[in-house]
This record gives C-alpha cells, structure tokens and sequence, in this order.
C-alpha cells in the first residue's frame, strides 16, 4: 500500500477565456511536481487561445488579450503537460474542471490523452471532509491555515498555495487508499457554501429553502448535505420550522 509520504503528485491549475469547460479555452496553465516534504519541478505558460477572454473571467485573474500575443497554443503545449503529468495523482482545487479542460483541447486537437481516468485529489472535496473553514474557497483556505496568499487567480500563485493547503488537509491520513475510499462517498458539509445562506450551518437554513435546493442541479455532497439535513428534521431530529412559529422569521 503507498504511503502518502513516499508518493510523487502533480499540482495543476488553469485559467480560462470564461467558466464554460467546453465552449471556454485555457489561456494560463500551471503544474508543479511534488512530495509532502518539497516542491520538485514547475512550470507555468500563457497559452494564445481562439477566443475572447469575457470581462467576468478577465476581473478574476486580469490577464488580457494584449498579454497572450505570441504565445503557444495549447495543442502545441499538450505534449508537454501530458508529459509532465505522467501516472502521478494530479491535485487541483475543483480538479476534475481543470481535467476536463484538457481533455476537451486534447480532443480539438485530435491528441492521445488518458486523463478521463486518471487518479486525483480534490482539494475542495477535502476541505469539505476537514469541514471546520465556514469558506472552502482557495483563498479563504489559505487564510484559515495561514498559508501565505500571493497573486492568487494567477495560476501557478493557486498552484502553489494550493500545494501547502493539501499538505495540511492530508495530514491525518497515511495512504491513498485511505483517501480514495473517503472521497467515493458524498461528504457531509457542516456550511452552506453558496446561495443567500452561504455559510450558515445546515442546521439553521428555514426548510422551504432547503426543499427548494434539494431539487437543483448541485454537486454529490451539496445535494446529499441538504437532504441529510431534511431527513434528519423529518425524523425529529431537531427544532424542525415545521412546529415552529418564528420559522417565517428567519
């Protein structure tokens, strides 16, 4: 069985043209190498994509047009990312966004690409499993650990922030097993993390809000969160707004 201590992972990150991973295109990428005790090789690379950047993504990491003139385009950097990757598990906060953003490139561009199954760590879901940061955000995150936070949204800033935010989420584990087995099942939140109640305990939202929610189009944990917090209230479980009178008052 590996040890987390003896393992090698890839840290990755991408910044895009807007948040649609399919319509959207990378125009930043990061990566790092590394084990739990260093940091072992990186690179970081503007990519010239074949679109506009939206006024919404430029607000989040301000890198314009002007700046990705005579860059590479991503088919001729894939190779070499891939490559980088290699078999080791690939960590990203919102991870499988980024996978699927290469993937999606590599299949415009008609190259041999194996990440649909590829082993990786989520560091959001993680930070969700630790559950005592109010905020799972990278930036908040950083904050709560007291990870230092410099130039975040630029990518390899996230990649390495990132790394030192993992290090601390994985501390109580020992292998990768141990991982992968915890992260096959939904995750309970303990925090609201979106919406007008974003970062209230699930315990406190009225419930017409959480019966609403529960039919959305959320991720595993989010949905299974609010209908843990549904059933437990059916079955009494606390001071349900059903009986209560104050509930309109929340």
């Amino acid at each position: 069985m590996p040890q987390l201590k003896d393992l090698r992972f890839v840290c990755l990150d991408c910044e895009m043209t807007g948040l649609d991973a399919v319509k959207d295109r990378i125009i930043e990428i990061a990566a790092c190498k590394f084990t739990l005790q260093e940091n072992l090789d990186s690179f970081t690379t503007l990519v010239k994509p074949d679109c506009e950047i939206s006024p919404e993504a430029f607000a989040v990491h301000h890198i314009s047009a002007d700046m990705l003139i005579g860059k590479p385009p991503i088919e001729q950097l894939l190779p070499q990312i891939l490559e980088f990757i290699g078999n080791h598990i690939i960590v990203g906060h919102g991870i499988g966004h980024d996978i699927a953003l290469l993937i999606n490139a590599a299949e415009r561009a008609q190259i041999p690409c194996k990440l649909r199954d590829h082993p990786s760590f989520d560091t959001l879901r993680l930070a969700r499993l630790y559950g005592d940061s109010p905020n799972n955000s990278l930036e908040n995150l950083a904050i709560h650990f007291n990870v230092p936070s410099v130039g975040a949204h630029r990518a390899l800033a996230d990649v390495e922030m990132n790394i030192q935010i993992f290090k601390h989420l994985v501390r109580k584990f020992r292998s990768t097993e141990e991982i992968v087995a915890i992260l096959a099942k939904p995750i309970k939140m303990k925090f609201m993390p979106l919406g007008k109640h974003k970062g209230r305990l699930f315990s406190e939202i009225p419930i017409q809000y959480l019966q609403w929610a529960a039919n959305m189009d959320f991720d595993q944990d989010l949905l299974f969160s609010i209908r843990s917090e549904l059933k437990r209230r059916r079955q009494g479980g606390g001071f349900s707004e059903g009986t209560n009178p104050f509930a309109s008052l929340s």
